[in-house]
């Protein structure tokens, strides 16, 4: 890690990072400039349009300053920091996964007596239970197998994870993820400052590799994680700990349980965004968040359109829901970060769409106008964050994919969220 910083940042290589990077910056304000007149006698699609710009530079700025951020909070005690640890593995007809979650957890870099391993095998209809009876047998004799007939939720077998955890830090893995051992020990060390309460890992896609769809993930993962969790964490507020791989402090997530299992909305249970929620409930009892690229955590991510295209659909569901939630408090306790970051972030969810309709179709249309420098604009901005990404991240290897999913958001998934407010009273899981 050290070295590639180091290799990254040399003096000889900084001047033509910094040289391309103000290049691009002239180029997408040319591209805004020409915009502006053209569109002189519409200043609300111009306005949108440097909103978007400095939206993202501020988003950039704050993942910079990540890793200074993330170092400060950490304490002389950190290092030796070495508390009694549970996985928590809520699982349902993960036969072909949950073998290796599970290897992977009792092989972590930390003391075996200090690791406890729960799996939750919540109503599968598969060979899951007899799988996870012969990892017991023949493997982990240690392992704590809490098994339901009948489906009651995820959110619903990770409480009963957290309640029956020995462990002081609780890791939540999803049933096909895992982490890396050789880098568990590091999602532990923030925990030695009180203030935390939950880490979020770095999460790759393991099946990268399959074909377009997962090297889009791929890219959209890397993005996601490194520039935008970086730059939430920068100020020590993560929303959405990732629940792929993450850790909570257990005496800090137990108080707010029951209030985040009975969540409702429109008077019916809240079935899905049990991470974002649960992080959200962290932040509003005053608790830090935190993302660290130092942990390397892999997860299968959706290999064709259709279940991709669904799982937008639960996740967009679960952004609305909790915006709202979010919102009735954050600008109390994070004003900066809810002004500058949030609220403008639930503003642009809804905007977008209506804004990429408007240039896409409506302008060229009516009044002949073709969308180049909207394109163009776009373009550039991916290119940008593309550029700063692959400077910040530790391995950029499917970075370009996304200029696909660029691609894939503005003529489709940035539109679900119209959808998911028709379907919200839908409580359905949808890729399961």
């Amino acid at each position: 890690m050290g070295y590639y910083i180091r290799k990254i940042y040399k003096p000889g290589t900084i001047a033509i990072q910094l040289l391309i990077g103000i290049v691009i910056v002239i180029a997408i304000f040319l591209i805004k400039s020409k915009t502006m007149a053209d569109f002189r006698s519409d200043p609300v699609l111009y306005t949108y349009g440097i909103f978007v710009s400095v939206f993202l530079f501020v988003r950039i700025s704050g993942a910079i300053f990540f890793r200074r951020s993330y170092n400060y909070i950490l304490n002389q005690n950190s290092a030796a920091y070495e508390p009694p640890v549970t996985f928590v593995i809520p699982c349902k007809n993960e036969e072909a996964s949950i073998t290796i979650t599970i290897d992977k957890c009792f092989a972590a870099d930390y003391p075996m007596e200090k690791i406890e391993v729960i799996v939750i095998n919540d109503g599968s209809t598969d060979n899951t239970m007899r799988v996870l009876e012969e990892i017991k047998r023949e493997k982990y004799p240690e392992l704590v197998i809490v098994s339901w007939e009948k489906n009651r939720g995820k959110r619903h077998a990770m409480a009963e994870g957290f309640r029956s955890a020995k462990g002081e830090i609780i890791i939540q893995l999803d049933s096909d993820s895992y982490i890396e051992p050789s880098t568990f020990r590091k999602i532990i060390q923030p925990f030695a400052n009180d203030e935390i309460g939950a880490v979020c890992a770095h999460a790759d896609p393991v099946n990268a590799n399959d074909n377009l769809i997962t090297k889009v993930q791929a890219a959209y993962y890397l993005v996601s994680f490194r520039i935008m969790k970086a730059a939430e964490s920068t100020f020590y507020t993560v929303f959405c700990c990732s629940g792929c791989s993450s850790a909570y402090r257990k005496s800090a997530a137990l108080p707010v349980l029951d209030s985040w299992l009975n969540e409702t909305f429109m008077k019916a249970p809240v079935t899905w965004g049990d991470d974002r929620a649960l992080t959200s409930w962290l932040l509003k009892t005053d608790y830090k968040t935190l993302y660290t690229d130092e942990v390397q955590a892999y997860t299968i991510v959706p290999d064709n359109f259709r279940t991709l295209l669904t799982q937008q659909l639960r996740w967009k569901k679960s952004w609305i829901i909790n915006s709202i939630f979010t919102g009735k408090f954050i600008y109390k306790k994070q004003p900066f970060v809810s002004l500058f970051y949030f609220y403008p972030l639930i503003a642009l969810s809804y905007v977008a769409p209506i804004f990429a309709v408007r240039s896409l179709v409506v302008m060229p249309i009516y009044n002949g106008n073709m969308p180049y420098f909207y394109l163009f604009g776009i373009l550039f901005i991916t290119l940008f964050v593309i550029y700063m990404t692959k400077i910040l991240a530790n391995n950029s290897r499917h970075l370009y994919y996304f200029l696909i999913w660029q691609f894939f958001n503005t003529v489709l998934f940035s539109f679900v969220i119209f959808y998911a407010l028709y379907k919200i009273n839908d409580r359905r899981w949808g890729t399961r």
